[in-house]
């Protein structure tokens, strides 16, 4: 799908919060991955910005000589450490997975000018067709500039461990990769992502599919060298989303989930959830904890249309403390099946429990995004803050255009706002605050059983196949 972006990711300069990098996929493949990871950098609090790229893969100038020589890149991230430098990173693929002479890798570069230039990759593990390296993510150490901590899912032997290295001198040499969790035969992690609590603690956040997907924590207080055990935050019950008129998939973030820390050391995370519709469709749920990880309030739901299927959230929290929540919902679609209307809103509370919502972007079609195994804007995209400013970072659909079908937007969102009017005639929130709601409790019959099973296979499989079959030669 050439001239689409997919997948965005952000972080803010936190020594000049006008300096901003965000990076995505640029133009995707059906089949996995993309030719090429590419980099804005803004320098004007997001208001403009310049493109450039890391060598991650050949079509955004790797080659044998500087580490970059691989045919796809996916998975895009970047973190900026405590002393300005940034950090992204990328899962690079050759060859069709399993299949002899292919070949994936975790590939790490450095920026120390504000996102305008990159270093030549430093891979962190590389492997050829007995495993692959997945979903990959970086946190820079925000309470010492000399750390940054990358993790991952590598699938190998009936398993899929997670996977970390981490530099400690601010990036000029990488620790060997090694695992921190062993899920067990057949099971496996996916969605690794660190975060640092105020004190220095890790938390890193996965889904654990052991076999049913649950979304967990483990916790280290010594830089990353010493683990916890798994801490279970709640059962991920997510059924996926779908066109309600033609029944095509979409390509959501069912089973995976965010995760965000805030300046107190608070914790908060979200992801899809059918628990409070009793199986019937997804809601965005929403978790946190106060003691850094070891125990977590019930999930509560703070998509304020629950008629509308809901999908791909992500979370972070203010320096006011300020929860945020953007993700996507169907509560504009109509019946026509030639559309499907979409659109991003952002939910914001002061306490967890009290939420109120912005329209961000849309209605867009999202029946003209990459089909990548279901209609892809990405398996997560970002919210940032600057102050008292949210900045969401997102993909949309450009309405009628299958030259140019998505592209990434930044927006600046300053103050919460009432909750927009809707279409859908159960949005009864509409026009005032709403209330979080707890799950009633409920009793999973057969039926929703095996609908929540066949999710996570369909999610499994996508990122297996994903980055399988044949893959041409560039």
């Amino acid at each position: 799908f050439e001239n689409s972006e997919v997948e965005p990711m952000l972080a803010i300069n936190p020594l000049d919060p006008l300096n901003m990098i965000g990076v995505w996929q640029q133009d995707r493949w059906s089949n996995g991955g993309s030719r090429g990871l590419l980099t804005g950098h803004s320098h004007d609090g997001g208001r403009t910005w310049t493109r450039t790229a890391a060598k991650f893969s050949r079509c955004t100038g790797g080659n044998a000589a500087n580490g970059g020589d691989y045919e796809r890149a996916t998975d895009p991230w970047v973190s900026f450490a405590a002393d300005g430098n940034a950090y992204q990173i990328s899962v690079s693929f050759s060859g069709a997975e399993a299949q002899p002479g292919s070949s994936s890798a975790v590939l790490v570069s450095r920026s120390q000018d504000g996102g305008i230039s990159w270093s030549d990759p430093v891979t962190l593990i590389r492997d050829g067709p007995a495993a692959f390296n997945d979903k990959e993510a970086i946190t820079a150490d925000s309470t010492d500039a000399r750390f940054a901590y990358a993790t991952w899912d590598r699938l190998a032997d009936n398993a899929g461990p997670s996977y970390f290295a981490r530099t400690t001198d601010g990036g000029a040499s990488w620790e060997p990769a090694h695992p921190i969790f062993d899920p067990g035969v057949n099971n496996q992690t996916l969605n690794n992502q660190i975060v640092v609590l105020p004190d220095g603690t890790l938390v890193n956040f996965f889904t654990l599919f052991n076999p049913d997907p649950k979304l967990a924590v483990i916790r280290s207080t010594d830089k990353g060298a010493t683990w916890s055990a798994s801490i279970v935050i709640a059962q991920a019950q997510a059924l996926g989303v779908e066109d309600p008129e033609t029944g095509v998939g979409v390509r959501d973030s069912a089973a995976l989930g965010a995760i965000a820390v805030g300046r107190s050391g608070a914790l908060a995370v979200a992801w899809q959830d059918s628990r409070f519709s009793t199986g019937v469709r997804d809601g965005i749920a929403f978790s946190r904890s106060g003691d850094g990880g070891v125990t977590w309030s019930t999930p509560v739901r703070v998509n304020s249309a629950p008629g509308a299927p809901a999908f791909s959230p992500t979370v972070t929290i203010r320096d006011d403390s300020t929860i945020g929540i953007t993700y996507y919902d169907f509560r504009n679609n109509t019946a026509d099946p030639s559309i499907l209307q979409t659109d991003l809103w952002l939910a914001q509370s002061t306490d967890g429990v009290i939420w109120s919502e912005t329209h961000v972007a849309g209605p867009f079609d999202l029946s003209l995004a990459p089909n990548a195994l279901g209609l892809f804007l990405g398996d997560y995209h970002a919210l940032a803050s600057v102050g008292t400013t949210f900045v969401p970072f997102y993909a949309q659909t450009n309405n009628g255009n299958t030259a140019n079908r998505t592209d990434v937007f930044a927006s600046l969102v300053n103050s919460a706002a009432p909750i927009a009017k809707s279409t859908m005639v159960d949005a009864t929130a509409a026009g005032k605050a709403m209330r979080a709601e707890i799950a009633q409790p409920y009793a999973i019959t057969p039926e929703v059983a095996a609908r929540l099973q066949a999710t996570a296979r369909r999610v499994l499989a996508q990122r297996m196949a994903g980055h399988g079959g044949s893959v041409p030669a560039r």
